[in-house]
């Protein structure tokens, strides 16, 4: 029984890691068809969120499936929990890439603003949000918690850049006027890659909690000092 235990949660491991490849993929996918502004790469994304809210329903069925039939403990129990609030995080991820998917096919012009992306710092933002992505895969593939740790302070970068955004876009458009109706939309844009990491940090967050027994959720000084006692 153990031993079919330890493979039924080897399974659910490996279809998270799968899920998070998905989404990685679709936000690698959406982040460059903003900057290219490429509506083929963005129909894909959208069609392809299907797969994400499919692969959602399936990995909570086997989290209760599990739950029901092997009643886990300590640790077991800390690891299927944690997969199951990965797993709505993720997909949360999957809709922000779908809605940067959206902003390609109704955005009102066909090329961005390069001096204006540049002072937003779009590509730093996106880099940052795929970086964050990876090191909690890696993390979770290494169960090795200081590399969740790590995504904390990318966090950080990926707000400060957010916080910036209203200011700049207003500033532009009160220039250049004409540009209204193509800069506002980019609020939105910066907006849901901040969210994706936000939800990114959570995905950190469940990892310690399966790997340490340590809860971070809403405890800023941890974050800033996980390792503190």
């Amino acid at each position: 029984m153990v031993k079919f235990v330890e493979s039924e949660l080897e399974l659910l491991k490996k279809e998270i890691l799968d899920m998070c490849q998905l989404v990685s993929k679709q936000m690698e996918l959406a982040c460059d068809a903003i900057l290219t502004l490429n509506k083929e790469e963005a129909q894909l994304v959208i069609m392809r969120e299907k797969r994400v809210n499919a692969f959602e329903l399936k990995i909570d069925s086997d989290v209760e499936d599990i739950i029901a039939l092997y009643n886990p403990v300590a640790i077991d129990l800390r690891f299927v929990l944690a997969m199951l609030k990965i797993n709505t995080n993720l997909e949360r991820i999957g809709d922000f890439a779908e809605s940067m998917g959206r902003f390609v096919i109704n955005y009102p012009s066909d090329t961005l603003n390069d001096e204006l992306i540049k002072e937003l710092r779009l590509n730093e933002m996106m880099t940052e949000v795929q970086s964050m992505l990876f090191n909690v895969q890696d993390a979770l593939i290494k169960e090795k918690s200081d590399l969740a740790i790590s995504v904390f302070q990318q966090d950080n970068t990926v707000d400060e850049i957010d916080k910036a955004v209203l200011p700049i876009i207003a500033n532009h458009i009160e220039k250049h006027p004409e540009e209204l109706r193509s800069c506002l939309p980019l609020a939105n844009v910066f907006r849901k890659l901040e969210r994706s990491g936000d939800h990114i940090n959570n995905i950190a967050e469940e990892i310690i909690f399966y790997l340490d027994a340590k809860v971070l959720k809403h405890n800023k000084s941890a974050k800033a000092a996980p390792n503190a006692e």
